[in-house]
């Protein structure tokens, strides 16, 4: 392979080469950089470059390791992260005008723990003001735009790293999840991540003034966004290291214990009355066949009700949100994601008060329901969002739009009330109308079992390929 190609290869891949000295970490940085010098300018995934610090940061790891410094897990890999995070020495952004000039003075745990495994940051990806969009856009660093094409929103609110590392940007990308963050973005570009359960990776922003929201703190978690879910299993051992700034924090070991016999998984198409695409219907059936074929035990049956707990969980939220941010957001934020938090208000009536800390009260009912149903079908294979991935801006159209994008994705935001793990997916490459793109599909796991979801993702990625090959092939023709 030419330098020119490193940046092709997954995490996994160029890591085994890396730490073997068959590439060098700045060969691997320089090969990433320049693909970034490349695609950027049309897609503005990454809003801040930081090619010179990483060569340099490249460099000192390749003359450690000459000095016989054992390597990393993740040596000289390229990662990106997400503007909301803290990066020493750079802006916390959030995709915020008024927070351009946050410098954070200390890394953020994950930052920390991908450095310290050896990673290097290429850049920080774009978000939506105040990561709360399912698409990528604000007045600070503009509009991120999807590589298969703007027909397609790039997913939100970790739509530069989605875009980025379907692009070839990095071989990981960072982002986060509060109610699809990471899932949402993978849907978008065809990529694979999986929302980490409740307490599995260490989190905080040391420039952060106050502490977050109770809901906030136990819906939110952070992880990667990857081409191959191989990389998940790569990378996430080094994401979980504990962080005593998280005092919540679980230190568990990524695998668990195996399964005696065969790993039964619920299926369900179940989605609530809102129209499943037949391409989305297609998209599943092959994820349940790929996982059939790959010894899995699968049964058409529903887990416990995902609509009810889903809904209320974000509406729950959004009285927590209401409460502690709207008078930021009517500060800080554009008249554009004012009149977007105006409609999620209604689509999600707020519960706030008493009815507030007595749903705080229910989740603990909605995850011991789940609970108890995994202890017979510990995976549960289900849409991600019922049909195929909706346009850029199309929750600035009022109700409609908002309810396309987020009132029927209750499969994500469910799991993040319960606190469970989620992979997210591709399935099915779709030729639709406006041109083509992926269909993901959900994964949901019992908790601190993030390592079976990625399993079967890997077992579906195994029938269906990995969609930056075609993603790829498309964005040669056409430069």
């Amino acid at each position: 392979m030419s330098d020119n190609d490193i940046w092709r290869l997954s995490a996994t891949d160029l890591a085994k080469q890396t730490r073997s000295k068959q590439i060098s970490a700045v060969e691997a940085v320089q090969s990433s950089i320049d693909r970034l010098h490349q695609v950027n300018p049309a897609l503005n995934a990454v809003v801040e470059d930081l090619s010179t610090e990483a060569l340099t940061h490249a460099h000192t790891l390749d003359q450690a390791v000459a000095a016989g410094t054992e390597p990393g897990p993740l040596h000289g890999v390229p990662v990106t992260i997400k503007i909301n995070v803290d990066q020493k020495g750079h802006a916390t952004t959030n995709g915020v005008v008024a927070l351009k000039d946050v410098i954070a003075p200390d890394d953020a745990p994950i930052v920390r723990n991908l450095q310290n495994a050896g990673a290097v940051v290429l850049g920080r990806t774009n978000t939506p003001e105040f990561s709360f969009r399912a698409d990528t856009d604000n007045e600070l660093h503009g509009r991120t735009h999807n590589p298969w094409g703007r027909h397609i929103s790039p997913g939100g609110s970790s739509g530069g790293a989605g875009s980025a590392v379907m692009a070839g940007i990095g071989a990981l990308a960072h982002g986060n999840d509060i109610g699809g963050s990471l899932r949402f973005p993978a849907a978008a570009n065809g990529a694979v991540t999986v929302k980490p359960g409740l307490g599995r990776v260490p989190a905080w922003n040391p420039s952060q003034k106050v502490e977050r929201g109770l809901l906030a703190q136990s819906m939110s978690v952070q992880g990667l966004i990857t081409r191959s879910a191989t990389d998940l299993h790569l990378s996430m051992p080094s994401l979980i290291a504990a962080d005593p700034r998280d005092p919540f924090h679980v230190p568990m070991p990524w695998r668990g214990a195996a399964y005696d016999g065969p790993i039964k998984v619920a299926f369900t198409k179940n989605t609530f009355g809102y129209d499943l695409h037949p391409e989305v219907a297609k998209a599943l059936d092959t994820a349940r066949d790929a996982l059939i074929d790959a010894g899995y035990a699968v049964t058409e049956v529903d887990p416990p009700d995902v609509f009810d707990c889903g809904r209320n969980g974000y509406r729950a939220l959004m009285g927590e949100v209401l409460t502690l941010l709207k008078t930021d957001i009517e500060a800080a934020g554009s008249q554009t994601i004012r009149d977007i938090f105006d409609v999620y208000f209604q689509e999600f009536p707020p519960i706030t008060g008493t009815e507030l800390i007595e749903m705080l009260a229910k989740r603990t009912h909605y995850a011991r329901e789940w609970s108890l149903f995994m202890q017979d079908y510990p995976l549960v294979l289900s849409p991600f969002l019922p049909q195929p991935f909706f346009r850029p801006d199309r929750d600035t159209e009022g109700p409609e739009g908002v309810h396309e994008v987020l009132g029927c994705a209750v499969y994500s935001y469910a799991m993040n009330f319960l606190g469970l793990p989620a992979a997210c997916v591709p399935a099915r490459l779709a030729e639709l109308p406006k041109g083509a793109q992926p269909i993901n599909v959900q994964i949901a796991a019992p908790r601190w079992r993030e390592d079976m979801a990625v399993d079967a993702a890997a077992a579906i990625e195994a029938r269906v390929g990995q969609m930056c090959l075609p993603l790829w092939d498309k964005m040669g023709s056409a430069e």
